[in-house]
């Protein structure tokens, strides 16, 4: 039952399975030809649909420089596009709800930035160098009891 290795050759050949390639990753599109993804940031969530086009943004029905009035937002948004060098080939389709602005501005990045791998899976390595796949988990604390906020006390006075 227990064999004796003599030496770290034979502890590889004996117990790991041969060379595991690295996951492949393939196109993931729809029947009309479009690539889904949800991103989430705090209490936003997005879910975005990217097909070829003319460079279209669609957010709730709305207009991009409509929903996202501040400058900020709207490089937020733009900067996948940016990295992957596909400003104004692809039309936008996005849905998001909860959170406010600043949120559902880093949830559509974070949807966009998934499904532009979905389409084209070779742009993965560079927006994971830039950081966009990863879900950015910090949220609101909560307020504890006791408490004026989730760690502001309140006013201590001796007298």
């Amino acid at each position: 039952m227990t064999e004796t290795l003599s030496s770290l050759q034979d502890l590889q050949s004996a117990g790991a399975p041969p060379e595991a390639a690295a996951p492949r990753y393939v196109q993931k599109l729809d029947a009309q030809g479009r690539a889904y993804a949800t991103g989430k940031r705090k209490d936003a969530v997005a879910r975005v649909w990217v097909k070829p086009g003319s460079g279209k943004v669609s957010i709730n029905g709305r207009d991009l420089e409509v929903y996202f009035a501040r400058p900020v937002l709207r490089m937020i948004l733009q900067q996948p596009l940016g990295v992957a060098k596909r400003v104004g080939q692809y039309d936008l389709t996005v849905t998001v709800a909860g959170g406010g602005l600043s949120g559902q501005a880093g949830a559509v990045r974070h949807g966009l930035a998934k499904a532009l791998v979905n389409f084209e899976p070779e742009l993965r390595s560079p927006f994971k160098k830039e950081g966009f796949l990863t879900r950015d988990s910090r949220v609101v604390e909560r307020k504890k009891y006791g408490k004026k906020k989730a760690r502001r006390s309140f006013q201590f006075s001796k007298r």
